[in-house]
């Protein structure tokens, strides 16, 4: 390995370390208390050494941003993607997501502070930006949807309210603690698959 090639491997271990931190410092004390201060204690280094690979926290957030974006939409369309029965991908969009979103509660619950808390430099909230790189697995389930109701599997039905209604589902197992004590992840799925299946019989 080169010199250049060392220093940018070097550099992008560097990056996913700070990376990492800041997702546990998300989960632990939320995104108004994330200074720079505590994702570098959390790390194990200096402040300066953040600053050098990310300009400052908002920076950082947009880099985490894109980065569990990217992670999430890679796991539950891989999943996706590997079935060819519409029906199947349908299963495997709400399957996938529902155990990502299990296996990875801290990345979870970084997206929703970054979502929720983060403002961009005119003061508008991050959820109320509708960003394209937000909206891919929206449009994959709209995909999966359209088809099955152009091949006669799904019943004709408004493809966004039921796309929505399957994001929101989804979304409910992350959010309601008092639920996902009570039910497992896997039963879950298999439930909200079976009632979504019902409701989309031709």
């Amino acid at each position: 390995m080169n010199l250049g090639k060392q220093q940018s491997f070097i550099s992008e271990a560097r990056r996913d370390q700070i990376i990492e931190a800041t997702i546990q410092t998300l989960d632990e004390i939320g995104y108004v208390k994330a200074s720079l201060a505590q994702i570098a204690k959390r790390a194990g280094i200096s402040t300066a050494l953040i600053s050098y690979h990310f300009t400052d926290k908002q920076d950082l957030m947009n880099h985490l941003l894109m980065n569990l974006l990217e992670r999430t939409n890679a796991y539950i369309l891989g999943q996706v993607y590997r079935e060819n029965g519409t029906q199947e991908k349908l299963a495997a969009f709400i399957q996938s997501s529902l155990e990502y979103q299990d296996a990875h509660p801290a990345r979870n619950a970084a997206l929703v502070e970054i979502i929720f808390n983060a403002r961009t430099p005119d003061n508008t909230p991050y959820y109320k930006l509708g960003d394209d790189d937000e909206n891919i697995l929206l449009d994959e389930l709209q995909k999966i949807l359209l088809s099955g109701r152009n091949e006669g599997v799904f019943a004709d039905c408004n493809i966004d309210v039921v796309a929505n209604m399957i994001q929101g589902a989804v979304g409910e197992y992350m959010f309601n603690q008092a639920l996902s004590k009570k039910v497992d992840v896997k039963t879950y799925a298999t439930e909200l698959i079976r009632i979504v299946n019902k409701a989309l019989k031709a």
